[in-house]
């Protein structure tokens, strides 16, 4: 059996306690859900790397404090020879006012009034978690893009 091939990303939630922000997609994949902001590695680039530059370009903001939460594998039955590893961060600190653009609406939310309907399916499970200032890692098996099969989560120490 083949290895499956793995696309690496990034996601980043900004988070000012009580509140996170998240963006609404506008095009591509994940149109019309909320979601944190991020994208996928460029050659050479690292994670840390794309967080600040998606974050620029997404909603015009410049992190100053940026921490790795977690990593996160997805698995999808319509694709089983490749997989998504996200590597999830934490921006605690920037600089500037999130503004739209092509990509991206902004906006603020209560941590207790995500929209968690309009995300991905995934978001409710780890959030907790990181919301808690925990670091974990995950594997999240998907029928469809919006059917979780199963999902393993665990705290770790490093990542």
């Amino acid at each position: 059996m083949k290895k499956p091939g793995k696309k690496i990303m990034t996601l980043c939630m900004v988070h000012k306690h009580p509140q996170v922000l998240l963006g609404m997609k506008k095009r591509g994949f994940g149109k019309g859900r909320w979601n944190g902001f991020g994208g996928k590695l460029k050659e050479n680039e690292t994670p840390e790397e794309n967080v600040i530059q998606e974050l620029k370009e997404e909603c015009r903001i410049i992190a100053k404090d940026i921490q790795k939460k977690a990593v996160l594998n997805f698995f999808f039955e319509h694709e089983p020879e490749e997989y998504i590893e996200v590597n999830v961060f934490g921006v605690y600190d920037f600089e500037g006012e999130p503004r739209e653009s092509e990509e991206m609406i902004p906006k603020w939310f209560h941590i207790d009034e995500i929209p968690y309907d309009l995300m991905w399916p995934d978001d409710i499970y780890w959030h907790n978690l990181f919301f808690s200032g925990k670091k974990f890692k995950g594997n999240f098996y998907f029928k469809d893009f919006n059917t979780i099969i199963r999902h393993e989560l665990k705290e770790v120490n490093d990542l």
